[in-house]
């Protein structure tokens, strides 16, 4: 529930709780509030109950953290029944990069045997032809 609570920011709730309600009355508040969170906690957990008595046998294996998209993304994606795992075996990386250059490089032998086997992706100027002149626009002057 406080996960993400540090140890100077609970340092800095206690003193802001002594200043607020004071030493006199700060055991009561805080008697007061685990009464209220405890009683909550058991009123969700007789909500959960109830909902699963009511859906029946068939949903015995019902948890009320499935119905988070995350969690329930998680579960199916670790499911055996859909066979991901052969196919996340299945796909080499190295293997498509490879079929990737191979092909990238049979087409332009050159860039092959200038840079080693690697491709260059710097972009290059392409040589306007000597004759023509730069485009020219009217409006723009």
């Amino acid at each position: 529930m406080f996960n993400d609570i540090g140890p100077l920011e609970l340092v800095t709730i206690i003193v802001l709780a002594v200043l607020v309600f004071g030493p006199d009355k700060l055991p009561k508040v805080i008697q007061d509030v685990t009464r209220t969170i405890r009683k909550i906690r058991e009123f969700s957990e007789s909500a959960k109950q109830d909902i699963r008595s009511e859906l029946g046998p068939e949903f015995k294996d019902f948890e009320f953290e499935d119905l988070n998209p995350k969690t329930f993304i998680r579960k199916q994606m670790n499911n055996e029944d859909l066979g991901l795992k052969e196919i996340r075996n299945g796909f080499d990386l190295k293997k498509e990069m490879a079929e990737v250059t191979d092909a990238v490089n049979s087409r332009d032998g050159q860039t092959s045997s200038s840079s080693g086997g690697r491709i260059d992706m710097t972009k290059k100027p392409e040589d306007p032809a000597r004759d023509a002149r730069p485009s020219f626009d009217a409006d723009a002057t």
